[in-house]
């Protein structure tokens, strides 16, 4: 349901445009809001789903089934970066009353009431890729991190790509540097100036203890997703540390009432995989300057038509193995790393 504080005018393709309280969106105040669809409000019955997708190109299936568990309500995008491309690209697949996206310029947007009702009164929200570092700016600790919590409750569907994936779980990796952490700097080195970790940001169902990372295979990240679990481990953030990695083109679905999770990619993606990861225990060697040693992490890897229990931790038609960072280097059960 969209907030009542908008004014619609026309746009093009004959489809509605809604901009914040009748003015042009490029001046909203710290934020940037258009809607294409039905700019009248709509209430459905919703129901949950957590999309969380590892970058790349987006898997159309995630947009029609955000869109069927929103009941065909107003579906919102949020974003730090960018602009509203996705709006008429997810109104064609979501079978939805409205698609909008608001676009934040500054940490003001997120205490600015219109900006808030919108995303309580969404049926749906997606949190675009980007730079997680800005969300973490802009959003954390605002009311914009219990309007998305709210989102979810209700049950409501709550997805995200890359960055918008990353924020997702309790535990992130924040991106504070001005650099990407790589796989071999992380295992050189758990305490590297780019591997910065935050927590308690978003409250979603069935992602609480854990951290994710995206684009897995294609930018090589199994070895700082192995460090993130060490730090959390040893830092007493956790004592049970998990992760979920998924690479590019690739999206994780979980039902948050039973925590059964299902994978789906682009048809023509080669590495359609999603990566379950859970630590066996503090790192035997985790201290700066130091290469990191941590040993037997069990793996699980689906792809579609593998399922994930995530309140069991158990996957079924998956490959199961064990990595181990020895004295830096990244070791397998199976030969592979992926």
């Amino acid at each position: 349901m969209k907030s009542r504080l908008a004014a619609a005018t026309v746009g093009a393709c004959g489809l509605a445009l809604v901009v914040a309280s009748g003015t042009p969106a490029a001046a909203a105040p710290g934020y940037a809001y258009s809607v294409v669809g039905n700019p009248a409000d709509v209430v459905t019955t919703t129901s949950g789903l957590l999309v969380l997708q590892g970058g790349g190109t987006d898997v159309d299936e995630n947009f029609v089934r955000m869109g069927a568990a929103a009941g065909g309500g107003d579906f919102l995008v949020i974003r730090a970066s960018g602009t509203d491309a996705y709006n008429p690209y997810i109104y064609g697949l979501c079978s939805c009353d409205s698609v909008a996206t608001i676009v934040f310029k500054n940490r003001n947007a997120s205490f600015d009431p219109f900006v808030i009702d919108t995303i309580r009164n969404a049926e749906a929200v997606f949190i675009a890729g980007g730079d997680q570092s800005d969300y973490v700016k802009l959003w954390k600790n605002t009311p914009i991190e219990e309007a998305v919590n709210s989102v979810a409750r209700k049950p409501a569907p709550v997805g995200g790509t890359s960055a918008g994936m990353a924020i997702m779980s309790e535990f992130l990796y924040s991106a504070m540097s001005n650099s990407s952490l790589t796989s071999a700097e992380a295992l050189a080195d758990p305490f590297d100036k780019d591997l910065t970790l935050d927590r308690d940001f978003l409250v979603l169902p069935r992602l609480s203890g854990l951290i994710t990372d995206q684009h897995l295979i294609e930018r090589d990240r199994m070895g700082r997703t192995i460090a993130f679990l060490a730090r959390l481990v040893s830092g007493g953030w956790t004592a049970d540390g998990r992760a979920i990695a998924a690479d590019r083109e690739t999206a994780l679905h979980v039902d948050p009432s039973t925590g059964r999770a299902t994978v789906v990619s682009t048809p023509t993606h080669d590495t359609p995989y999603v990566y379950f990861l859970r630590a066996p225990g503090p790192p035997e060697v985790c201290a700066p300057a130091t290469p990191l040693t941590y040993r037997n992490v069990a793996v699980y890897r689906i792809a579609p038509g593998g399922t994930f229990d995530l309140s069991r931790w158990r996957g079924t038609g998956g490959i199961a193995y064990t990595l181990s960072a020895e004295a830096g280097v990244l070791v397998s059960s199976r030969g592979a790393i992926y």
